[in-house]
């Protein structure tokens, strides 16, 4: 179906670009002349657009329809691809990237609506989820391999270049999609919301990564009295909006607090974390070159892709969302425990055995959790609740990496990978109070 091929493909582009800059850096630093502070930034320009424009991002599919806000956000995110992958220095880079993370906002919460408004609750919606969820957990693997080998190959710009083609095909499929439903406009959406939600996505992750050994914990005291004095004011704001960035009733919703709350917990060890420290275990540990590193991150993702698209969807047709994430939770929190005891050893096989194990945990927690955070949810919020799951992901993977770098001063990777075991526990507890009556489409 159209729909669900512009949405996948969308998702996989814009979750391939939150990664595939990382293995390309040292290349474009050097080409470039970026400083440390400036490299570090062509990275974070896109997660602090991406987090922070998340929410307003997901209210533009509600106020001027998925296909339309797909289709023009694509557009700008390619033009701002191009401008990256041909940029003369690092502030015209960095710029690019920004741009591409608030692109990235508006499009991927429309994808995830585009599903939820085209496929109604049941059978047909939790294969839809799948597969997008599927598709999600592929371009994050496929963003390190890709980068690698472009990076290796011909050049760091073909990194950014590539995404030329690709968006030109998905721009023109989500064009046909909004001509053909002919969407109208419909509503407005809150831009100083916006604002002060980054404002405290920013300062909250300053706060947490100052607090690491030697570092001035005055930054931390600042920072962290900062982020509180916007999410007052954000709070405040919200109360008086007009169109809030997330519907109260929404709030009302348990299912959706409970999804939302799991999601932020496995967020903090799915969303980055995993990927990050995997890597400087394999290269910087031991030994092994970028190519293989990448490439040893495709049973992880293979694993948690399959059980995403076609495991869980089965289980829940005979068990509860929360039975079903819980029972995910489980297994991952097996999994990085057993990953903490194997860092160890310089056998390759032995340091990815346990990613299977949390491949499969992973896998059977993804899809019931975006399940649960659009149960019960009327048409009309169908954007604001992708965007709110999002936002979860995104603020927990942040929020996640910042306190679990601070961790190996003390621990080593060791106390990093316990400490996201107990971490996807807890996303575990808190996926039980969804309600008993969140269920897959045979117990409905």
């Amino acid at each position: 179906m159209a729909v669900l091929w512009v949405a996948c493909v969308t998702q996989v582009l814009v979750v391939l670009d939150a990664s595939v800059m990382n293995v390309a850096l040292p290349s474009a630093r050097a080409q470039l002349g970026l400083s440390e502070v400036g490299t570090s930034w062509v990275a974070l320009a896109y997660t602090v657009g991406f987090a922070g424009a998340l929410l307003a991002g997901a209210r533009l599919a509600d106020a001027f329809g998925a296909e339309r806000v797909l289709a023009w956000s694509v557009v700008v995110f390619t033009m701002a691809s191009v401008g990256g992958g041909l940029a003369p220095d690092g502030t015209v880079l960095i710029a690019a990237r920004a741009v591409q993370g608030v692109c990235a906002a508006a499009a991927s919460p429309a994808t995830f609506t585009l599903l939820t408004v085209t496929f109604p609750e049941g059978p047909s919606r939790i294969r839809a989820v799948a597969i997008w969820t599927g598709a999600s957990l592929a371009g994050g693997g496929a963003g390190n391999v890709l980068s690698g080998l472009l990076t290796e190959y011909v050049s760091w710009r073909a990194v950014l270049l590539i995404n030329l083609p690709i968006g030109i095909a998905i721009a023109v499929g989500a064009f046909a999609l909004n001509r053909k439903r002919g969407t109208t406009p419909r509503g407005c959406v809150d831009l100083l919301g916006a604002v002060l939600v980054t404002g405290v996505f920013t300062a909250a992750a300053v706060a947490v990564s100052s607090l690491e050994p030697g570092g001035d914990p005055r930054t931390a005291v600042i920072a962290g009295t900062v982020a509180l004095v916007l999410l007052l004011a954000l709070l405040g704001q919200q109360r008086s909006a007009r169109v809030p960035l997330v519907p109260w009733r929404l709030w009302r919703n348990r299912a959706v607090v409970a999804g939302n709350g799991a999601t932020l917990l496995a967020g903090a060890c799915f969303q980055v974390a995993i990927w990050y420290f995997l890597t400087f275990t394999l290269q910087r540990d031991h030994s092994y070159s970028a190519a293989v590193t990448g490439i040893a991150f495709l049973p992880l993702t293979v694993t948690m892709l399959a059980v995403s698209a076609w495991g869980a969807p089965r289980l829940l047709r005979r068990f509860s969302v929360r039975a079903v994430a819980a029972s995910g939770a489980l297994v991952a929190a097996a999994g990085f425990a057993a990953q903490a005891a194997a860092l160890g050893s310089g056998d390759l096989a032995v340091l990815l055995a346990p990613s299977l194990l949390i491949g499969i945990g992973g896998g059977l927690l993804n899809t019931p959790l975006a399940t649960a955070v659009t149960s019960g949810v009327e048409r009309a919020d169908a954007g604001a609740a992708s965007g709110l799951m999002n936002t979860s992901k995104q603020f927990g993977g942040a929020i996640g990496l910042a306190a679990l770098t601070v961790l190996p001063a003390a621990g080593g990777y060791h106390a990093a990978f316990i400490a996201m075991s107990v971490l996807i526990t807890a996303a575990g507890s808190a996926s039980l109070l969804i309600p008993g009556r969140t269920r897959g489409p045979a117990s409905r």
